[in-house]
């Protein structure tokens, strides 16, 4: 049924691995997957991944470091996959703590981990357990109530009838009795209740009125009935005595009136040395130790624990301007990554969380894979072919002004650029981009460069196919030579579909080096909507297996939104691609790389 169990360290030492039997292919592409999309990301707020055909589950121990991950078929249904590696966890942590509380990496490669039989038990168990809470079998006939019933037992009789209505059915007759008896219970309970007769039957109480009679006659007195006691009220309690702590236990051993001579005196001061040894033996045990004790790193972090913390850090993120999604997933992450941890000495569990989620947030912005646009232009020159670069969003984010100072970014370092003008849908986008050539051309006049302009556009005009004025423009720049093709594309919102097919035939057709998303930082939870539907309009109108996706991500009005730079975290969440540049003002040099620790630090500011 499972494919492959694996238990590694944090630090990639695999310690011990199942392989299901038939399984021949390698479990190491999901494995080293997951660890790249989801550990490394600080995606591990939700327990599984899908990779091809697999589905993964996983669980991190975060006290010695290890991760547990379990891979099967994704068509398999196996209900009891959850506990099970919950059982592996806590078996192998109960066997081998020994080994595991050595630190270092060479301990652990010394050591040796014989699993697989105590594995084998787990597994047989819990699948016999989720056989035992599998759906139950259909009855058959024979057990059904239907078997029950014969053909005799269906045919009315009027003896039946009769035999029903007196069984079955309650008569009249009947109903009466039973109020008249309901109605006179009632009544003579209320008199044996009046004259103090609760309890004794008719019997009983016809001899104690006899005696009661014959006392009468005799002239004794008679026994009036017995009442209950009426319930004392308690008088209120006034205020207790305070007895203080280094005040001994009574007032005479402060009493030094009756002393006479050393001996009394010296008993009173040796009293009072007691108690004054005793109290602060008490507030020490009970000051010192105990704050000590809440410091000192002795404990291990609950998800109870972290709930308060937590809290307030999503209600913090979302104030910050980050999506309500992604805030949730990120402190769910750091819950994660954190349960069961034993926190450092001197530290608080908030300190503790603050600290695990600043590192969840640097790591998240700092990409995966770093975008080098100046050496990946570098290696298309050597083969002779233009760097091809599009840029694509929604209407009003700075596109044609980004891709501006992008193209005076690389005039200044020594690169040809001819700008593709695929806007054909709004007014006034190829005039635009002209001014913009226009002066960069002034910045760097063609006398300067062997008389060749060093920025050119290419366009067609108004009303024309976008996806192949590119292709001519890419055609060209191979002809005449230029070492980048910055493609402008028309704004379209995430919702239009006939211009999010436009988009995606245009990446399909050209196969650009690098797809750009140009978004602004204003956005909040708008830009999650906007990453996720142009990926999936990318993906779905795509003719190749492997579809091109946005690579990177242009970040524009940064200098207008002060600490509430949220909209990083949540485009490079979503999408897990870096931010290649920011946009911080209205000229050309207004271009800046992405400083991941500022921006953190600018986040976390209260």
């Amino acid at each position: 049924m499972l494919d492959f169990f694996t238990i590694f360290s944090k630090g990639g030492i695999v310690l011990w691995c199942f392989q299901g039997t038939g399984v021949t292919e390698s479990f190491t592409g999901p494995v080293n997957a997951l660890i790249r999309s989801v550990i490394l990301q600080e995606r591990s707020g939700n327990n599984s991944y899908s990779h091809d055909a697999l589905s993964l589950k996983y669980k991190l121990d975060n006290e010695f470091e290890l991760v547990f991950v379990v891979g099967f078929q994704k068509i398999l249904t196996l209900t009891y996959v959850d506990k099970f590696i919950d059982d592996v966890q806590l078996h192998f942590r109960d066997r081998y703590k020994n080994e595991l509380e050595q630190k270092g990496a060479l301990a652990l490669l010394n050591s040796h981990f014989a699993f697989e039989d105590d594995f084998k038990m787990l597994l047989r168990e819990a699948e016999e357990s989720s056989k035992a809470r599998g759906p139950t079998s259909m009855r058959s006939f024979n057990a059904s109530l239907k078997s029950q019933k014969t053909v005799k037992s269906m045919i009315e009789t009027k003896g039946g009838d009769k035999g029903k209505e007196q069984g079955g059915k309650k008569n009249k007759n009947a109903k009466k009795e039973g109020k008249g008896e309901k109605a006179k219970a009632p009544t003579s309970a209320q008199k044996t209740e009046e004259n103090g007769n609760q309890g004794l039957t008719q019997e009983e109480i016809i001899q104690k009125k006899r005696e009661e009679f014959i006392r009468k006659r005799m002239g004794a007195p008679v026994e009036k009935p017995s009442k209950s006691p009426k319930p004392v009220k308690e008088k209120p309690k006034g205020k207790e005595k305070r007895v203080w702590t280094l005040g001994g236990s009574s007032t005479k051993e402060l009493d030094y009136s009756q002393s006479n001579g050393n001996g009394a005196h010296a008993a009173g001061d040796q009293g009072l040395d007691r108690g004054r040894g005793g109290g602060r033996r008490c507030c020490r045990e009970g000051g010192m130790f105990g704050m000590l004790k809440g410091l000192v790193g002795s404990k291990s972090l609950s998800q109870e624990d972290m709930e308060p913390v937590l809290d307030k850090m999503r209600d913090h993120l979302i104030a910050k301007n980050v999506a309500a999604e992604i805030a949730s997933q990120l402190c769910d992450s750091v819950a994660k990554k954190l349960e069961g941890k034993v926190m450092g000495t001197f530290t608080t569990v908030a300190s503790t969380v603050k600290g695990a989620l600043q590192d969840s947030l640097v790591q998240i912005l700092q990409p995966k894979r770093r975008v080098d646009i100046l050496r990946d232009v570098l290696e298309a020159r050597s083969q002779r072919r233009p760097f091809v670069i599009t840029f694509c969003g929604v209407n009003g984010v700075g596109k044609s002004t980004n891709l501006a100072k992008i193209s005076f970014w690389l005039i200044e370092n020594g690169f040809t650029v001819l700008i593709a003008a695929c806007d054909t849908f709004r007014a006034g986008a190829v005039e635009q981009l002209r001014t913009h050539q226009r002066r960069l051309n002034s910045l760097h006049p063609p006398q300067d460069h062997g008389g060749r302009p060093i920025v050119q556009l290419y366009e067609k005009g108004y009303g024309k196919d976008a996806a192949g004025i590119a292709m001519e423009a890419i055609a060209y720049a191979r002809n005449q030579a230029f070492d980048v093709v910055l493609v402008d594309t028309a704004g379209r919102m995430q919702d239009n579909t006939p211009l999010m097919t436009a988009l995606a035939k245009l990446i399909a057709v050209n196969m650009p080096d690098l797809v750009l998303f140009v978004g602004e930082a204003l956005v909040g939870n708008e830009a999650v909507d906007q990453l996720v539907k142009f990926n999936q309009a990318l993906a779905d109108h795509s003719m190749s297996d492997k579809p091109r996706l946005i690579d990177g991500i242009v970040l524009t009005k940064f200098d207008t939104i002060d600490d509430k730079v949220g909209a990083a975290i949540s485009m490079t969440y979503i999408t897990g691609q870096p931010i290649v540049f920011v946009g911080t003002g209205q000229t050309y040099n207004d271009l800046r790389s992405l400083n991941a620790r500022a921006v953190v630090g600018a986040l976390m500011k209260a």
